[in-house]
């Protein structure tokens, strides 16, 4: 059990200073009120009473700190051992190696704590516990729901074409982490490319067929996957959607695009 040791008791140090302090008390004093000074100062006892009276109070005040920090530690260790033997373990095993100050309030406080919920001795709040679960959406109803966007740049333009968005987005749909990069693509390689606004796999409104959307999968994905990726990409846009994989890794960049 982690405790911190009270000092050894003592006698009462007679010192030149607690003489001048105790002098300068009786003087502020008499000069609080100096129409009775003369009442005030009769009313007051010598230095040396007060150092006998102080040498006989110090012992009895250590003799009560020593007998209420005592009283404190059997409190504190019934009810440690009021938890069960497992519990109890882990409750001693913390109490090694957290911070709080290693006296019996402290520790009593700490066993409250642990009685009422608000500390979990599996999961002390001192020691940082990192995330062990990946974020999964194994059965998404929309394709927000199962990708988030991390990039995002613009491509194509000309002196009279409008630049188109690329998208980059991450996901999981239990296999692994997927990573999707969506281009508008022309179906007539020979047109040139010119549109009144971006292309968005997410919200566009344009309906041209002569634009499809392609989709490039980055990451572990099975066939399923890829259905169910163009599936949730196909209810999210007007055009024709194609899903394919591609071994090359994606990147994003700040400001810039994947």
């Amino acid at each position: 059990m982690r405790f911190r040791r009270w000092h050894r008791p003592e006698p009462y140090r007679d010192t030149s200073r607690k003489r001048a302090a105790f002098h300068r008390k009786q003087r502020l004093e008499r000069e609080a009120l100096p129409l009775f000074a003369d009442q005030i100062a009769a009313g007051q006892h010598g230095v040396e009473e007060e150092m006998a009276r102080r040498v006989v109070w110090w012992d009895e005040l250590e003799r009560d700190r020593r007998r209420e920090r005592a009283a404190w530690w059997r409190r504190a260790r019934a009810r440690l051992f009021s938890f069960s033997d497992d519990l109890r373990q882990t409750i001693r095993k913390v109490w090694r190696t957290c911070p709080y100050p290693a006296d019996p309030a402290s520790f009593a406080d700490f066993l409250h704590q642990i009685a009422v919920g608000r500390l979990d001795p599996h999961r002390p709040p001192w020691i940082f516990h990192a995330a062990t679960r990946a974020r999964i959406t194994p059965d998404p109803s929309s394709f927000d729901a199962a990708f988030r966007q991390i990039g995002h740049r613009k491509i194509g333009g000309g002196p009279k074409a409008t630049e188109a968005d690329e998208f980059l987005f991450c996901g999981n749909l239990g296999s692994g982490l997927l990573f999707l990069r969506s281009r508008v693509r022309l179906i007539e390689r020979h047109e040139s490319f010119y549109t009144s606004s971006g292309h968005r796999l997410r919200d566009s409104k344009v309906g041209s067929g002569g634009h499809y959307i392609e989709i490039e999968v980055t990451g572990d994905c099975p066939d399923a996957d890829i259905a169910t990726i163009e599936r949730l990409a196909q209810a999210a846009d007007t055009r024709q959607v194609f899903v394919s994989r591609v071994a090359r890794p994606l990147r994003a960049r700040t400001g810039g695009g994947p």
